[in-house]
């Protein structure tokens, strides 16, 4: 198993910066590696990637060091547990709105005694070939990385309990669904939403956790003033305003 350098990272106090791949394309996720990115969420959930595909995409991250994290739709035991196999370093799960959530998490990207996953000769493992199942174990729950989204009400009112919960490394605030929770739907920089993310980073710092979040690069140096160590951006984000950037150069020059 690959060593998670992201997650050695956040360990020592650093913070690191990754993308949301929202494209089926291995070559994106090599270029993001080859430009420095710390890590690749190969996102599984607003898009129709499915473990075929993402596990073609982690592949092209194993092939450049990136981390690759996916995140997962639906958070059921077996559904993770299959994007795991084929080799990503972490999994990132959205509306993680009770202690249950959480824990649901924890057990099922954890092999025990930490949690419930099952054990396979798989890609994660190099399919039982190279490695001990045993040193796997060990090495997989020390190197998985798990990301709970925080992002409704329900997770606010809850956000003591889910903080309690061992075994998640990166507390993510996603700005925008919190928004929708919230009856500003879209409008991330409205005054509540942006004083409730400051209580939810205090909160999760406090307890001596890790905050992520989505933002743009307006407000990297804000973010980065709250305590977030996990920081994302979109890819096509980032495509989008380089070729608008280009076009407006090219056509004025």
């Amino acid at each position: 198993m690959h060593k998670n350098l992201t997650k050695e990272k956040i360990r020592a106090g650093q913070t690191v910066y990754g993308v949301f791949c929202e494209i089926y394309s291995p070559v994106t996720v090599e270029l993001l590696g080859l430009t420095g990115f710390d890590f690749v969420v190969i996102d599984a959930e607003h898009t129709p990637l499915d473990v075929e595909t993402c596990g073609h995409m982690v592949r092209a991250a194993d092939n450049v060091r990136v981390t690759p994290i996916i995140r997962v739709a639906v958070n059921v035991h077996q559904n993770i547990l299959r994007y795991l196999d084929i080799g990503a370093l972490g999994v990132q799960l959205p509306m993680i709105n009770t202690k249950l959530d959480a824990e649901t998490v924890v057990q099922a990207a954890k092999y025990p005694p930490e949690g419930k996953r099952g054990l396979g000769g798989v890609r994660a493992n190099d399919y039982g070939v190279t490695v001990a199942m045993g040193e796997y174990i060990q090495q997989a729950n020390r190197e998985t990385l798990v990301v709970t989204q925080l992002e409704s009400k329900e997770a606010i009112h809850n956000i003591d309990e889910i903080l309690a919960v061992e075994g998640i490394d990166v507390f993510f605030i996603g700005p925008m669904d919190l928004s929708c929770s919230m009856g500003y739907p879209g409008q991330m920089s409205h005054p509540e939403v942006q004083a409730t993310i400051e209580h939810l980073v205090k909160k999760i710092r406090e307890a001596g956790k890790v905050a992520g979040t989505w933002v743009g690069v307006e407000d990297l140096k804000r973010a980065k003033e709250l305590g977030f160590q996990y920081i994302t951006h979109s890819v096509h984000v980032l495509l989008v305003k380089a070729a608008q950037k280009y076009l407006e150069q090219a056509r004025t020059a």
